[in-house]
């Protein structure tokens, strides 16, 4: 073993949920390393090259999905930040996200706040390996510990994403955090992803697996457009429901493809979506 090796930070220490985040981590690097890349996401390579992982039992990914959901988020974050500068971002289970360094320097302006929420693991992995910032704060604990609200300065307005999270819940686990970021940040706004049923229900049956050496932990919660489109009526606090089309990525095949695929309304119940709440 060398001592580039030793000095690396053991990824094993990861496990269940968390260790998805080395997957999506790998699949964005592997994306900003290329002559073509859709992102520019330079930490991403950097934490990479700075854990010790077998990373292989991912497979070897080209897949773009991972940054293309990134760049969702980015585009939703910098809108609000555009109209709410001072406003806090809220990165509910953030793993190995390297959002705020990409926001940092996306010309949005140097006011705004970012909390970082996480289980203990991650957020020592995170503090070892990214750039300290002031305006970063870090919460060890779980985003179903509503204690980090409290952190929050609502009154300078709040996003709150939650990328990667909510289908690793249960659906009341999920429909609670909603609920409860809905009655106490009026004025915020909220940002998830969901897999389609079938997708989910492979992951859980372990039918669908990136290769014979990795399991992908099993999804319980997913719902339809139309189903959260009715989170309007059933959550108190939700003022609108955003279905968000995905961002262009690489390839016209893989662009129609997208394209299709959410104009089509047969195809709603078998697409993933990208959801924005705006809380009233």
């Amino acid at each position: 073993m060398t001592s580039e090796t030793t000095a690396k930070a053991d990824g094993a220490v990861l496990s269940g949920v968390s260790e998805t985040a080395l997957m999506t981590l790998q699949v964005r690097a592997n994306e900003a390393r290329r002559p073509d890349s859709i992102i520019d996401d330079p930490m991403a390579i950097r934490l990479v090259d700075s854990i010790d992982f077998q990373w292989g039992k991912f497979g070897l990914s080209r897949r773009q999905d991972m940054a293309v959901r990134a760049l969702a988020f980015d585009t939703e974050t910098r809108r609000y930040l555009a109209d709410h500068p001072s406003a806090t971002v809220v990165a509910l289970a953030e793993g190995l996200q390297t959002s705020f360094y990409r926001l940092n320097t996306a010309g949005v302006g140097d006011e705004f706040r970012w909390l970082t929420v996480d289980l203990p693991p991650m957020i020592e992995l995170r503090r070892k390996l990214l750039p300290p910032s002031e305006r970063i704060t870090m919460r060890a604990q779980s985003a179903l510990d509503f204690s980090w609200m409290d952190e929050v300065p609502a009154a300078d307005g709040v996003f709150i994403t939650a990328e990667g999270l909510l289908m690793y819940l249960q659906p009341d686990e999920a429909l609670g955090l909603i609920a409860a970021c809905a009655q106490r940040f009026g004025g915020g706004r909220m940002m998830f992803d969901l897999p389609p049923a079938w997708f989910a229900k492979g992951i859980t049956r372990g039918m669908l697996r990136p290769t014979l050496r990795y399991r992908v932990p099993p999804m319980p919660f997913s719902r339809t457009p139309s189903q959260l489109a009715n989170l309007v009526n059933e959550v108190p606090g939700i003022r609108a429901v955003h279905d968000l089309p995905m961002p262009q990525g690489r390839g016209r095949a893989f662009n129609a493809i997208v394209s299709t695929v959410q104009r089509v309304r047969l195809f709603d119940s078998v697409r993933p979506v990208n959801t924005l709440l705006e809380f009233g």
